[in-house]
């Protein structure tokens, strides 16, 4: 098996784990020892940078793993303070962030598609501390893209929300990141899914 990481932080997460191990590192330290683990996924890379990643990929790849969006929902905050008339014009927004999402993770996702290989996407984890409900509920529209999307190419998802569910889940550097404890968690999921033949 050769599993690669692709995305963003969730998977690069080494800068928010000082004095821990990354997710890769936790991945490479429990495969077997015919196997190989290879990173590529990027600290603040977004959807649309999926595409990229996917120039670098080893040739002997045999399985994907890919969690991207939550740098996505980030830039959308801006928009999501501006004041509106009444909640359909708020919902009138929601749906073009959506919509904006959609277009560049399912392109990525059809690019992803045409390899042919075992692959897992992650949706967005929403138990950050300190998120607020809003914003929680905002996430749902990235998540609901990110199900959509494996489920049209038959793609296996690891839900991150019922993953990361505890405050030492996530880094105290930057509470958006995993820490040492919810890569590994991140890290096992995915192994365990591969070890058992999952798709």
């Amino acid at each position: 098996m050769h599993l690669v990481l692709m995305g963003d932080s969730v998977f690069d997460n080494q800068a928010y784990v000082p004095d821990g191990l990354a997710a890769i590192d936790h991945l490479r330290a429990s495969i077997g020892a015919q196997d190989t683990a290879t990173l590529l996924a990027v600290d603040g890379d977004l959807a649309g940078h999926v595409r990229g990643q996917l120039t670098r990929l080893p040739p002997d790849a045999t399985h994907l793993a890919i969690s991207v969006g939550g740098n996505d929902a980030l830039e959308c905050l801006p928009t999501l303070e501006r004041p509106v008339g009444g909640v359909m014009e708020a919902l009138q927004h929601l749906s073009q962030i959506q919509a904006s999402f959609a277009t560049h993770y399912i392109q990525a996702m059809l690019a992803v598609s045409k390899l042919n290989l075992p692959t897992t996407v992650c949706t967005i984890y929403d138990d950050v501390p300190g998120l607020s409900a809003p914003l929680r509920t905002a996430l749902s529209l990235f998540n609901d893209v990110i199900v959509r999307a494996a489920m049209r190419h038959g793609f296996a998802v690891l839900d991150l929300r019922e993953c990361l569910t505890e405050p030492t889940d996530f880094s105290p550097t930057s509470p958006i990141e995993p820490s040492d404890i919810g890569g590994k968690k991140i890290s096992m999921a995915l192994l365990s899914r591969y070890q058992s033949g999952h798709r």
